[in-house]
């Protein structure tokens, strides 16, 4: 494997954790060695690499070199690739079922780089199964454990099992009208019994979705509640909920399909061209019906805050980016502005946003456009800190802005989305201004502006380094655009409107102050183009504002006050300034529901984990059993090969030595001493089916241990740590 380059500073970061982590494992393996828990080894291996890790979990063997060879390709590429040479038999020749199972296990395993449950419990089985006219089609039985690996990698479980099929030589499946019935049903009993899905799809848009798909979803029942109509379809091996297919189909297929459709275009995947008509829904005929509303406004809650709605002027302006906190469906916000927003918004509030996803973790941000406030005394404060929002808080009448939502332009293109025109900031401003540099160069643009190369290196790799009004203006007027602190909302007014401002701010600019008479159109036009000012002493005063406005509206002369219709341009044309769009896109937003990231509990809570079958009431209660009731169990067959005393632990209670396996097979009876019976060819068992007394177990503790009649918890302790099979066994 090859080394990293790295720093020595970054060597020593390594070297630590990796000490730290071995010491972890040390404790680990003292602990697994007093044969407490079913295995003496600690199971988690360390791995290198996803490449080994994905080797030793999945497989198949010699995966993991293949994926060193195809590194620096996408992921998902990958996952393809890998999948068919696995259908086409580079790592071994198997059966079709066989190279079906191992190319889907292993490439949900890349695609999720091997951190989640999905390739192995989430899946319990792949089969081949027979359509109505005989043809053979690919089946993938889904469990509970698929959630945890994501909508987009559960629909791309189809993905790769279509891919898959194809390159086995494998039919597609028909589903019949019962199936196609069967699962719109199961949809709408889930909902009502279960929970709600992340995405509401209508029947049409399930049917389509049914209907196309050349791979079965079916599953494993998840949930104790039955059908009532679609009963007894072929097929279809259970009557109760199929909870983990439902929530591929509804979630995976039909709920994320514009950017699986992205996913499918980019990988160049045939036969999935379909997807970008659901959400169209479709009627029977054909016809397109009415497009749904907003996503993100579904399932508002009462007592949840709506932020902004979509493209709502003074909401979250979008800018392009990414901070060291915040990444994938992760977004940042000015700490400020959590402040104002009377602080529903901390770090890692779930977001619903309406761009691009579905929602989003909230990070503080404080290199980006804060929030302006309109305090009491009719004062328009740019608000630059959490120090500054936390002092005026009791001072704020009104949001204005609520500043820039920062979404990392990755998180458009995963979700197959098209970029939209950002708010123009200091980033951009940068890129404007390097460009210039390198025309006339850096010691002339200096000498122009009458400022040090050396501030002009701050203004230009410093975006908290703010250049002032008149440095501002300066560089404006050598060919870069105007700041972004100094560019206001300009297309926030009319053309009409501008133009009286501009009339009414010539005639106070003759008295040769920045203050202003109070005069509400000129308080209401500022205001919509968000220009802070203070109100003092019943005047209106500007500050830095004043040279900006000054420069932009020509206060000082007549200017080219063109006959455009669109303000931004009248601005341009009076000022001579390239004037950028300030947030030509703001973002509909509002808050999560936090209560979903709480713990997760057993429904019913479970007081034992001792075996007790179903007895015990709900909780499973050891001390509620009936005295004389037994209780059938299944309880590890171990025997101590030096005292030969029968056990459940992997250390023999009486003599401390390591226990082994009892084989037995379930067909002949036969006791053996591998998991395979080689005369019936079946798999052997190593556990015992009997029945408990609970209660007189308990009692026989009890006196153990002095006679007394002991808490729960202690008697608990005293069964398990003695380790032994009941002499009823």
């Amino acid at each position: 494997m090859t080394k990293l380059q790295m720093s020595r500073e970054y060597e020593e970061y390594f070297r630590s954790l990796q000490e730290e982590v071995e010491k972890l494992y040390s404790v680990a393996r003292v602990a697994r060695a007093k044969g407490l828990d079913p295995s003496l080894n600690v199971e988690p291996e360390l791995t290198n690499d996803i490449a080994e890790r994905i080797e030793k979990l999945i497989g198949p063997k010699g995966i993991g070199d293949r994926m060193r060879e195809l590194e620096g390709m996408d992921r998902r590429e990958m996952a393809f690739k890998v999948a068919e040479e696995i259908a086409l038999g580079r790592f071994g020749n198997m059966e079709k079922v066989d190279a079906a199972d191992q190319a889907v296990r292993t490439a949900l395993a890349i695609v999720t780089e091997g951190v989640t449950v999905a390739p192995i419990q989430g899946i319990p089985e792949i089969r081949i199964k027979k359509n109505a006219d005989g043809s053979d089609y690919l089946a993938i039985y889904f469990a509970g454990p698929i959630r945890p690996a994501g909508g987009t990698a559960q629909a791309l479980t189809l993905v790769v099992a279509d891919f898959v099929r194809r390159r086995l030589g494998i039919e597609r499946f028909q589903p019949s009208d019962e199936n196609v019935g069967r699962l719109i049903e199961e949809v709408r009993l889930y909902e009502q019994e279960v929970r709600r899905f992340q995405y509401h799809v209508t029947d049409e848009d399930l049917k389509f979705a049914l209907k196309n798909l050349a791979v079965e979803a079916t599953g494993v029942s998840t949930d104790p509640y039955e059908v009532s109509n679609y009963r007894n379809i072929p097929g279809i091996d259970t009557n109760r909920l199929r909870g983990g297919a439902l929530i591929v189909v509804v979630d995976g297929i039909v709920g994320r399909a514009r950017k699986l459709l992205g996913i499918c275009e980019t990988l160049n995947l045939e036969g999935w061209e379909w997807l970008s008509k659901i959400g169209q829904n479709h009627n029977d005929d054909g016809e397109e019906k009415a497009a749904p509303t907003a996503s993100f406004m579904e399932e508002i809650i009462v007592g949840r805050p709506v932020f902004s709605f979509p493209n709502a002027r003074g909401g979250f302006r979008l800018r392009y980016g990414r901070a060291r906190t915040t990444g994938l469906a992760a977004v940042g916000v000015h700490p400020a502005t959590m402040i104002v927003l009377n602080r529903f918004l901390t770090t890692g509030v779930q977001l619903r946003i309406e761009l691009p996803g579905k929602s989003a973790s909230v990070t503080p941000v404080d290199t980006i456009e804060p929030p302006i406030v309109r305090l009491v005394d009719g004062s328009v404060r740019r608000i630059e800190s959490e120090e500054e929002a936390e002092s005026i808080y009791d001072s704020i009448e009104s949001i204005l802005s609520l500043g820039d939502v920062l979404i990392n332009a990755g998180d458009f293109i995963q979700n197959n989305k098209n970029l939209l025109w950002p708010g123009y900031d200091e980033n951009q401003w940068s890129h404007g201004l390097r460009s210039v540099i390198n025309r006339v160069g850096r010691e002339w643009l200096a000498d122009a502006c009458v400022m040090l190369p050396e501030r002009l290196d701050a203004i230009l790799f410093d975006p908290m380094n703010v250049p002032t009004p008149q440095e501002a203006i300066a560089l404006a007027e050598q060919g870069a655009p105007l700041h972004p602190r100094y560019t206001y909302n300009w297309k926030w007014i009319d053309v009409d409107e501008l133009r009286d401002l501009r009339r009414r701010l010539k005639e106070s600019w003759k008295a040769e102050s920045d203050d202003l008479d109070l005069d509400e159109g000129v308080k209401r036009s500022l205001e919509n183009i968000l220009v802070p000012h203070d109100i003092v002493n019943g005047r209106i005063r500007l500050g830095e504002a004043a040279p900006i406005l000054e420069r932009c509206l020509a206060l000082d002369g007549d200017g080219d006050e063109s006959e455009s219709d669109d303000s931004l341009e009248l601005v341009r044309g009076l000022s001579g300034f390239d004037i950028r769009e300030k947030a030509p896109v703001h973002v509909g937003a509002r808050m999560g529901r936090p209560e979903k990231a709480k713990e997760r509990k057993m429904s019913p809570y479970v007081h034992g984990l001792f075996p007790i079958g179903n007895d015990g009431g709900p909780q499973r209660d050891l001390l509620k059993i009936r005295n004389g009731k037994t209780t059938s169990v299944q309880i590890v067959n171990r025997r101590c090969p030096r005292c030969g005393a029968r056990c459940f632990s992997v250390i023999c209670p009486e003599c401390g030595e390591t226990t082994v396996l009892k084989y037995v097979c379930p067909r002949c009876g036969r006791p053996l001493e591998t998991d395979r019976c080689p005369a019936c060819n079946v798999d052997a068992t190593a556990s015992s089916s009997c029945e408990l007394d609970v209660p007189s177990l308990f009692q026989t503790a009890w006196k153990r241990i002095g006679g007394q009649r002991p808490g729960r918890i202690k008697c608990v302790k005293s069964l398990m740590n003695r380790n032994r099979v009941p002499e009823a066994l």
